[in-house]
């Protein structure tokens, strides 16, 4: 392997930096963007248990909120229950633009990753093509250089590829991964307004 970083010259070394960074966020989101970590199942059931009892103190509220990041839309929804359907729906949508926003983190750094790697690759495969052309001169032309010059622009070219591909694929599968939660999340929100003032009619 370090045969071929050294092949492939010193335009590697910013697509490796890339590559470790982009599998070091996709382990991290691929552990953090769980569903049963994000969205517990008998979580709604619990809450709606709660407020029925009438035992809603604000230990309950910060508890709740700590539990899961529908926890945190919940606990603005408990917050708000003796208010208008109104107030309690706007606390909700606060309240889930604030978790959606922690549930993108490092989604933005993926995607670019995903598109920069090939343009990285592109770059090493110039200083390539540099080297080849510069490989040829009056007395001939130098095998080594122009060869080292071909392994610089192959492998730059792969490597960014490489790096891109499957980047863009776990960017794409995060992406939608966050939208249905923060769809599901708003549903389950909507369901707790509608029992709170289903039960003051």
């Amino acid at each position: 392997m370090l045969a071929i970083f050294q092949a492939a010259g010193w335009p590697i070394w910013p697509l490796l930096i890339a590559s470790v960074v982009a599998t070091a966020l996709i382990i991290e989101r691929l552990m953090y963007l769980r569903r049963t970590r994000i969205i517990p199942k008998t979580l709604l059931d619990e809450v709606v248990r709660v407020y029925r009892s009438g035992n809603i103190t604000p230990d309950i509220i910060e508890k709740l909120e700590k539990s899961s990041q529908l926890g945190v839309v919940l606990s603005a929804a408990l917050r708000n229950v003796n208010a208008p359907r109104d107030v309690m729906k706007e606390s909700i949508e606060e309240a889930g633009g604030a978790v959606a926003h922690q549930l993108e983190r490092f989604l933005t750094t993926l995607g670019t990753i995903a598109t920069l790697a090939p343009l990285m690759g592109l770059f090493g495969t110039v200083v390539g093509m540099i080297e080849i052309f510069g490989a040829t001169n009056a007395s001939g032309t130098n095998p080594a250089q122009l060869a080292h010059g071909i392994s610089v622009a192959l492998y730059n070219t792969g490597f960014g590829l490489a790096i891109a591909m499957p980047t863009l694929v776990f960017y794409r599968h995060f992406r939608a991964l966050v939208d249905s939660f923060v769809i599901d999340m708003e549903q389950q929100a909507v369901k707790f307004v509608d029992v709170v003032h289903n039960s003051r009619k």
